[in-house]
Parts: structure tokens; sequence; C-alpha cells
């Protein structure tokens, strides 16, 4: 095992002091911030620890729950807490902390940050009367926390106020010679200040008001409730809005298209990055891109704003003509086939665009060529030569993609002309060694070309001074400021805007007749085109910046084409082009441990999911669930049964069942007579203020964040109803019965609230709840109107439909299966597979009998590095809280493999007693 670490990186600290506490034999490594470890991330991620498998972990906590885990000590389910909370919420005020005491020498603000985390650390310990988080032995969770407030607890300059019991326990933790060594080791005695050139890598933090401050266990609404206090008057005023019912408003009719701007209205124009259309989009094509954008018009729509959204194949290029080839089609061929495949997957994600068009259209060519004539014009392009691979055989340049050969950096025999696929490195094509030619084999030569450039240091000035008002006015997610930020920070350079291909848009420019717009200039261009398409007034949407907000939603490796170079080409046409005001860019979703692949069949693909048996709806809030709004985030097949039985099925799901069978059972389907009491006045004020933070959230299209606050909701109902217990007091007298119904009447009204709320996120269990309650369509328009206004939806007397359970649990061997199924061609010995390993062949019982007194050394050593990566797979799925189930079923394997290797080197297959567990 290798570790590899940094000096100045907080997260770092904590796997040091897990390596030198636990004792685990690991070389360490110390690389620099920005050295790329993990092959398969965009960005660099420190710590990161490499399995002797081959596999990564790149989870500060992961690794060291991993390390405890080979050192034989299991983490407990309480120790499992505190690193959840440790993750979601002290690690969030801890990075406001250290931006603000390191970069801005604010440390006297930092105990505003810090005090809700440490306050509820402070109580946690004193309440538990121990000297550790875990009883009466330092845990995994003690060093991780202390760990991680080790930069600012150490500091005696940042008054962080009275934390006694914190205060003792810290010192307790540092007494051991481990911890402190590893803090030396990472901060070399500088304190915070030898973080400095760490944390100016990192984005500015975002705001960490709307965290909890608990960490997760089974019943986190006590918590969170305790953390909000309302006045008599905040409880009234809920009290009244709620008496007020439904708005007598209109109800919103079904969309009259063509949607087009209005006076007096806030007018949004939606795109979502146009999806190449030779790919088949995997579950992070679908977060980062679509289903985003969907979510967020979805809500608009609900706000009553009057908004499009567009979106379209992006089909010229290499890949088409590539996979012309491959397949034997015309390029035109591929893109109607695999533009009806994207069509088809979005529609059963239930992507709801408005229009879905494709940029092979005569309008496309139309307005790319009338964009180039304006920068022609005006002077923005300018002519150079450019050395290229040329096929002689096949009488044409080559590009990127049409080569293959040797990679300069990492000798591998297949890379491609434009990246290598095995080091991730960028490569210009006639970088390669023994190049060749995907058409026909032969080995190109190197030839002068004549391109086309667009003068972007000729724009820098114009593009800076819309930059900074759009970035500053707009809802610009943070990755995608830097990202636009380090472009600009050396300076622009011109870029080529044509290519030597066949199939692209035509350039006009008759010195240039033999060439193509280059994709990246042409593909933006698809957004008005396909809004050309859809409206032959689609000039009232995209030159009107004056009447109209532009938001882009994309993952972060498209930003710099819609946040520097698109914009370029719009601002150098001088034609009053719209432009983006918010550019909402996602980070990647990686697959379980590896990132997605389509030819090693590593992951689910949009295609696939249909055929999970798993409703669209579920891979929808999942997906929206693990979005990676701040960071990379990754899909688990475990966490993903989890968050549906937990989230899903027994708190949601149970919450609104319930409060619908109460009213079909004891009110014969009718909603009783509701008399609020102080409690529940002020369960309204809560769900009340819970409605406000999603809002707030989703205004800001923080879509992750927002979808707790809907859980948060359903979690007060049920412990309402807990708390009330209707089903017992429905049985006693006339005051009893009374509290029965009003707790009802409310509970099926907060259902109904959530059925709202849920609509941009799940919008078929959005309907079927508002079915099973016989919700009024007036609903829909009232509650998310102004700053969120929870009113009694659902008077005394109305009837509710037939209740029904919203969602199904998803079994472990349900799971176990699909995750087999899209796990690709793993290094793993066929026996993880199946009960017959490929090392030992298929033999007769007597055969096998016989091998217990005979060795046989090659399948032994085969056996024995199967043993070794199945024993980290293990290992690594505890390290990451697989479910139980998924766990003991991979545990199994690695059984099997070590009755097989005892087998093989002439033992006994029988095990070794175990060692029986401390309960």
């Amino acid at each position: 095992m290798k570790l590899f670490v940094s000096e100045g990186n907080p997260h770092c600290l904590k796997v040091l002091a897990a390596l030198e506490v636990t004792g685990v034999q690991c070389s360490v490594q110390y690389v620099n911030h920005e050295e790329k470890v993990v092959p398969f991330l965009s960005r660099p991620v420190l710590p990161a620890l490499l399995l002797p498998s081959g596999l990564h972990l790149f989870s500060s906590n992961a690794i060291c729950r991993y390390l405890f885990e080979v050192s034989g000590q299991e983490s407990s389910e309480l120790c499992n807490q505190w690193l959840e909370w440790e993750a979601t919420d002290l690690q969030p005020a801890l990075l406001q902390a250290l931006h603000m005491a390191v970069l801005q020498g604010k440390g006297s603000e930092v105990s505003k940050v810090l005090q809700g985390p440490l306050k509820f650390l402070d109580q946690s310990l004193t309440k538990g009367g121990k000297p550790y988080l875990n009883g009466d032995t330092v845990s995994l969770a003690d060093l991780v926390l202390w760990a991680a407030l080790y930069p600012v607890l150490s500091d005696s300059s940042l008054a962080l106020g009275e934390h006694k019991s914190v205060n003792s326990w810290f010192d307790r933790v540092a007494s051991i010679h481990s911890c402190l060594s590893a803090a030396q080791k990472v901060l070399q005695g500088k304190g915070l200040q030898g973080m400095k050139s760490y944390m100016q890598r990192q984005p500015a933090p975002q705001s960490n008001q709307c965290r909890d401050t608990q960490p997760c266990n089974s019943n986190p609404a006590e918590g969170e409730e305790g953390e909000r206090d309302f006045s008599e008057e905040e409880m009234e005023a809920a009290a009244l809005t709620w008496s007020k019912g439904l708005s007598t408003s209109p109800v919103v009719t079904d969309r009259q298209h063509p949607i087009l701007p209005q006076e007096g209205k806030r007018n949004i124009l939606v795109t979502s990055a146009l999806p190449y259309v030779n790919n088949v989009p995997h579950l992070g094509n679908i977060i980062g891109c679509v289903l985003s954008a969907d979510v967020f018009s979805r809500y608009g729509r609900l706000r009553d704003w009057n908004l499009l959204f567009v979106c379209g194949t992006d089909e010229y290029g290499t890949a088409t003509e590539n996979k012309a080839r491959e397949e034997g089609l015309t390029p035109q061929l591929i893109c109607d086939k695999y533009h009806a495949v994207h069509s088809s997957i979005y529609k059963w994600f239930q992507i709801d665009f408005d229009f879905f068009g494709r940029t092979t259209t005569e309008k496309q060519t139309e307005i790319a060529q009338n964009i180039f004539w304006r920068l022609h014009k005006n002077g923005f392009l300018v002519e150079d030569t450019v050395e290229q691979l040329r096929c002689e055989n096949c009488q044409r340049f080559l590009a990127d993609r049409f080569v293959e050969g040797i990679c300069p950096h990492c000798k591998y025999p297949e890379a491609r002309g434009d990246q290598c696929d095995k080091c991730g490195r960028l490569i210009n094509a006639v970088e390669l060694r023994e190049p060749q030619c995907k058409v026909c084999r032969q080995t190109p030569v190197i030839r002068s070309s004549k391109h086309l450039f667009l003068d972007l240091p000729k724009l820098e000035t114009q593009l800076e001074q819309w930059l900074e008002k759009s970035t500053s006015t707009g809802d610009w997610t943070a990755n995608a400021k830097q990202i636009t930020r380090s472009w600009l920070r050396d300076g622009l350079k011109p870029r080529c805007i044509t290519r030597d291909l066949l199939w692209g848009t035509p350039v006009p420019h008759p010195d240039f007749k033999e060439k193509v717009f280059y994709v990246w200039f042409d593909a933006p261009i698809g957004y008005l085109s396909i809004t050309a398409n859809y409206t032959d007034k689609w000039e009232k949407w995209w030159k009107n910046p004056h009447q109209v907000e532009l938001y882009n939603f994309m993952a972060k490796d498209n930003v710099p084409f819609h946040s520097v170079v698109f914009p370029c080409s719009l601002l150098g046409a001088q034609d009053n082009y719209t432009l983006v005001n918010h550019l909402v860019a996602t980070e990647y979703l990686n697959y379980e441990d590896t990132k997605f692949s389509k030819s090693r069949g590593v992951g689910v693909f949009g295609d696939m999911a249909k055929d999970t048996g798993i409703p669209a709806d579920v891979w929808r809030f999942y997906l929206l669930y693990v979005r990676p709004e701040g960071q990379d985030s990754a899909f688990s097949w475990a966490d993903m049964a989890l968050k549906n039985n937990s989230e899903l099925l027994n708190n949601l799901g149970n919450f609104i069942n319930r409060a619908g069978m109460f009213v079909a059972k004891f009110f014969e389907g009718c909603v009783p007579v509701m008399e609020l009491q102080q409690e529940d006045k002020r369960l309204l004020a809560l769900v009340g203020w819970e409605l406000q933070q999603y809002i707030q959230l989703m205004d800001k299209v923080k879509i992750r964040d927002a979808l707790k606050h809907i859980l948060n909701i359903s979690r007060h109902g049920n412990q309402y109803i807990q708390v009330n217990e209707p089903w017992k007091k429905i049985k006693g007298g006339d005051t009893e019965r009374q509290r029965a119904g009003t707790v009802t009447g409310v509970s099926v009204n907060i259902a109904c609230l959530l059925s709202v709320m849920l609509m941009p996120y799940m919008p078929a269990v959005s309907q079927t709840i508002r079915d099973q309650l016989n919700a009024p369509q007036s609903c829909v328009n009232t509650m998310l109107q102004g700053t969120g206004t929870f009113v009694c939806s659902l008077c005394a007397g109305h009837r509710i439909g037939t209740v029904s359970p919203l969602f199904q649990k998803l079994e472990a061997d349900q799971i176990e299966a699909l995750k087999k199924r899209f796990g690709g061609q793993q290094k793993t010995p066929q026996s993880t597979a199946s009960p017959q390993p490929a090392a030992v062949p298929a033999t007769a019982a007597a055969d096998e009998v016989a091998m217990v007194n005979g060795v046989d050394p090659e399948k032994a050593k085969q056996l024995t590095q199967a043993v070794a990566e199945q024993g980290d797979k293990v290992r690594a799925l505890k390290a990451q809280k697989a479910e139980k189930a998924v766990i003991t079923a991979e545990v199994a394997k690695l059984l099997d493999l070590k009755k097989q290797l005892a087998l093989a080197e002439g033992k006994s297959p029988e095990p070794a007693p175990q060692k029986g567990k401390k309960k």
C-alpha cells in the first residue's frame, strides 16, 4: 500500500495520525497539492491510498476507516454517526473558518462560524460523561474529529469561547504521541500559516447557514427541532397564514407554445449542455446537465416564471464520423439513430423540455455562418498555419480521433490523437510515436494546413468587463468562477475555429471552403438554432439581454466554452446577443470507486436504467441526493439502496402513507376538523421555515441542499405523529378523539405540501400523492409563491382518494445482482462471481480431495493474489459504509477463495476459529 499526502493539507493530518496509531504497514509519499494521484479523477485529490489491488481510496475518512479495519478495529454505529457528522456538518463550517482565518485575516470572526458545531460537540461530550466520543477508549471518531479541529483548537489566537468538555477531550487525544507527530509532519510547526498554500487552491466556501449540527441517526428531527425556537408571534403568524387557505387566483393551465418573453414577468431561458449524439449518456452526464436543468425548470414554472427550457443533440464532429465508420452508416444516419436514443432516455427520466432539437439543421448553418461573417467583418478572426497529420492514402488531414499511436508519456500503444486513455494526459497528435491512420492503418505524415482563429486576446477586455458584471450579479457556481478565472489569469490565446473534416457546418469563406467549423465554436450556437427551430421569433429570447435571464447548466469540463469562448463569439458579433447570467456547473459523478466506461461495461448508462426495474423517480431522487454540487461524488448501489429504504420508504413514504391511512381508517376518508393547539402552531411555524429555506436554496440553484428540507419536513411529521399517537387517541373520549382528528388533519395537509415541493424532483410520485389525497390543483399555485406559503389546502370535510404505499424496498440480493451486472470486466477472478473459480478447473470430487494432499504452486500463487484483492474489496466496502448484506456477500466470497487457496497449498480447507466480537 502507498499513501500519498501533501504538507499543509489538513485532511492529510487525519490519515497520518490513523496510520501511526494503527501501525499498519504502508509507505508514505509526499507530493505537491497539484499532483494528480488518482488517474480517473479530473482534479488533484489528496490524501489518496493506493491499495495492493490497484484500487484507490481518496476520502480521508474512508482511508482512516480502512486503516482501522485492516488493524482489526471495526467501527461502531455511534462512531459511524460521528464520522458522517464530521463530513457533512463540521467540515463545511471548518472550511469557512479556515478560509477566513488563513486567507482573509478574519480570525476574530471564526468563533461565529464554529459556534454551532463546537456547542453540539461540547454538549454531547458532557452528556455522554465519558472521556472519549465512543466511550472509555480512543476510537476512529476521536482521531478524525481531533485531526479536523487541530488547526483551529491549537491556535490560541482564535477566541473560540468556553467549551470545557471539548477542550479536555482535545487535550486527552493530543497526549497521544502519534497524533502530535502527524500534526508536526503536516503543518511543520507553522500552525494556520502552514496551510496557506493549500487553502489558496481551494474554492471559496459556501454559506453554512442551512446545515444541521447533529450526527445522522434514526431520529435527526429531534436535534433539528431543538435548534429552532419560535416566538409566540411567529407561531401565531404561521397559524394565521395556515387559516387563509388556498389562493383564489386562476389555476395554472398547460403551457401554450411557443413560449415567448412577456412584459412584467420574469423571463427565464434555460439551456442544458448539448449531449454528444454518438454517446449514450451515463448517470453522470444526466445529473450534470439535463436532470439538474429539468428540476430547476419545473421549479421555475411552479414559481410562475415565464420559462423556456431547450436542449438537443450535438451532432457534428470527428466522433460522429468515427461512429459512422464503425457501424457502416452515414454520419446523418448515425445522428438520426442516436438522436432517437437520447430522446427515449430523457423521456423515460421525465425530462420536461419545451423543445429538444439537434444541430444538423439549416438554421444551425444559417446562424453559425452569420456569426462567423460578423466576427470576420469586425476584425476578430486571424489566419495561421497548423502542423497536422495527413494520411496520403486517404487523401485527407486526420482529426485527432482518426489517429492512434504510442503515448509519448506512458508508452500506452493505443493512445488517441487528443488524449491517452491510460495516463489521461492531453496529447497533440503530432507528438504520437508510430502514429497510424485509424481508417486505413497507414502511417500519416506531418503537413501544414491553414486555419482561422478567433482572436480571443483582442476580445479579452470586453469579456472581463462583462464577466465582472455577470459573476457579481448572477448565480455562478464557485467552480465556474474558479475555472473562468484560471483561463483569464495567464492571458487568452487565439483559438482555432476550423477543422479539416467532412462532417460539420461548412465554413463559408472561399479560402476555407474545404473546411468545417470546429465543434467547440459550432456546438454552443446550437442553443440558438434549436430555439430557432422551436419558434421563428427566437431572437426575442437570444437578442434580448435586458428582458431575458439565461441559465446554462453543465458539468465543469464545459465551463470555459460557456464562460469564455462562446461569450467572446457573441460579443465579437456585436449583435445584442443574450449572454449567460447564471452559469451552473456540477463537479463529476463517479461510479462506485472508478469512472463510467461503456467499453468496459462499468456503470449505469441511460438506456440501462429502465431495465433495472427501479422507477425513474427513484433514480431521479438518488442522483439529485448525491448531486456533485461542491465536489465530486460517487454513485453507489449500497448507498442508493440505503437512501431508498431509509429516506424514501421509512421517512417520506411512511409519513405520507400514515397520514392518508389515518384519514381513511379513522375518519371514513374525510379530513377531520382541526382545532390547533400550541404544539400544532409550532409545527406549522417549523414546516413554514423549512419551506422558506427550500425556496431560498432553489432560487439559488442549490438543488441538493433544498432536497434535504423536504426530507426534514417529513421527519418532523413522523415525529409529530409518533408523539401524539392518534391511533390510540381515536379510541378515547371526545377530547382525545378531537386531538386525533387535529393531528391527522395537520399531517395530511403537510403531505399535500410535500407533494408540491417534490414536483421538481419526483414528478410521478408528486402526482400520485396528489391523486391519493384528491388535492385541488390550486395547491400547486399557492404553496411556492413569494417566500413560501404553507396553508391549509385540505379543509375539514375534504374527501381523499385511495391511499397506497409510494415506495418499495430495495432488497440486498437485488442490489448485489445489479452491482455485479454493471461492474464491468473487473480484475477479480471468476470465483467472485460464481462458485467455481477460474484458478481451479472444474473437476470431479475425487480430484478435489486429492488436492488436499498435493500442492499446486501455480494455482496457489493465483489464488493468493485473488484473496488479497478480495480482502481489499471487503475492507474498502467497510470503509465506505456499504450495506451490511453487501459486505456479507463479499466476505462469503473471500472465505470461499481462502478455502480454494488452502486446497491449492495442500492444507485443510477448514477455516480457523474466529475470535468473538465484543458486543
